[in-house]
């Protein structure tokens, strides 16, 4: 067993079965319980890139008007940011390495899953990665239903005719919770858009568009990937995305959500004035 599996997967795939065993073999409540306590075991990682990007969000009318100042001049720009952070005691990468643990954790909870629901994987091969007192009996089984779902397999339904499946609505919501978590942990890209294009170089165009594209990616590849996945996976990550969301908007409001959000404000106001 390599270093990965020792120090990440199989602790994290004993924690799995030990709320799965503690909460009746029910494997869904399993999956919530799990999320739960790992998110609260990982809160303190995820504090300060939090306060850090609450900082920068206070601070981003100084900054854009130091992209106006500057505006056609990369190295002044670019030396004004690094005096203003230090002068505000700001530190950008602050959180970094913090976040990019919880990349690392999840992408072993992604191996957790998919070694614990594929399918044909049998009691033995799961045993090999628990400890003695988790251990199932020979003969028992992993029950893997959850309300409509078999966990073990894709959220898709297959509709006569149709020459590919259609995502469920678990896998679903987590798209659209990802799409959310994304746009709220942004910052309003088209007042970033009008300050890039008055700034000479590339470096804040491709920012930008690296940030307005992977506020759509991220969730088409949560549809695409999910259709091939055990919806298990769906599940958590449909969890994670909602509490991400919900920390970042504690930390730092709406974010990119803000116009959709006004939108949809002055839609009932005016549906409730109509009526």
């Amino acid at each position: 067993m390599n270093i990965f599996n020792t120090i990440l997967i199989q602790p994290l795939t004993n924690g799995l079965i030990l709320f799965y065993k503690v909460l009746g073999g029910n494997l869904g409540l399993a999956i919530i319980g799990f999320s739960l306590a790992l998110r609260f075991i990982l809160n303190p990682l995820t504090k300060p890139y939090m306060e850090s990007m609450k900082k920068m969000k206070d601070v981003q009318p100084q900054l854009n008007k130091l992209k106006k100042k500057y505006a056609g001049d990369n190295k002044k720009l670019l030396a004004a940011q690094a005096d203003f952070y230090k002068q505000q005691k700001i530190n950008p990468g602050a959180g970094c390495l913090p976040y990019l643990l919880q990349i690392v954790v999840l992408i072993a909870l992604f191996n957790v899953f998919t070694k614990v629901l594929a399918s044909g994987v049998g009691i033995e091969k799961l045993n090999e990665l628990l400890y003695a007192p988790l251990k199932f009996a020979s003969g028992e089984t992993l029950q893997t239903s959850f309300l409509y779902l078999n966990l073990s397999t894709p959220d898709v339904f297959r509709i006569p005719g149709l020459p590919v499946p259609i995502p469920g609505p678990l896998l679903l919501l987590a798209a659209i919770l990802q799409f959310a978590s994304a746009k709220i942990m942004a910052p309003v890209v088209k007042a970033e858009d009008k300050i890039a294009k008055k700034t000479k170089g590339a470096g804040d165009d491709f920012q930008v568009a690296m940030q307005s594209s992977m506020t759509y990616t991220f969730p088409l590849f949560t549809l695409i990937f999910g259709m091939s996945f055990p919806s298990g996976l769906a599940l958590y990550w449909m969890l994670f995305s909602f509490w991400q969301a919900w920390q970042q908007y504690k930390t730092t409001g709406w974010g990119g959500l803000a116009p959709w959000v006004t939108k949809i404000g002055l839609l009932k106001l005016q549906g409730g004035k109509n009526g």
